[in-house]
């Protein structure tokens, strides 16, 4: 673009600086940089050293109790009367490290009869109760 100057007589042609060949000298370097760059990151080679972790520790066992709709119990998977829950809990506390212990009831099952269950495994020592349910309900 020229410029010149009002009401005045024109001096002469003014130089212009053509952009568009700088622009392409730009935009081919850009691309240069871009395909070069991802080389470039890989280009130091190490002899990095191997990590020795200790084993992981094992999971604690679990234990899972079971309350049917009747109220019979089961304790992995076995039937035991309701007189043998209190020493089995109080087993299951001394244990180190101390199993989980899996509480697993019935729907139609009384919230009393998981109450009570609960009320003694919390007597017994009992730290760590969880409760499994089915994932996927019926309609």
């Amino acid at each position: 673009m020229a410029f010149g100057r009002f009401g005045g007589q024109a001096q002469g042609p003014q130089a212009e600086i053509n952009m568009v060949p700088l622009i392409d000298v730009m935009l081919v370097l850009l691309v240069i940089f871009m395909l070069s760059a991802p080389l470039m990151t890989h280009a130091v080679r190490l002899s990095l050293p191997n990590a020795q972790s200790s084993a992981t520790p094992p999971e604690p066992a679990k234990v899972e109790l079971s309350l049917d709709a009747q109220g019979q119990l089961f304790w992995d998977g076995a039937q035991i009367p309701r007189e043998q829950l209190g020493p089995r809990l109080q087993q299951l506390a001394r244990q180190q490290p101390q199993p989980a212990l899996h509480l697993r009831a019935d729907q139609s099952t009384r919230y009393q009869a998981l109450a009570d269950i609960m009320a003694e495994a919390s007597r017994q020592g009992v730290k760590q109760i969880g409760f499994i349910s089915d994932p996927h309900p019926a309609p």
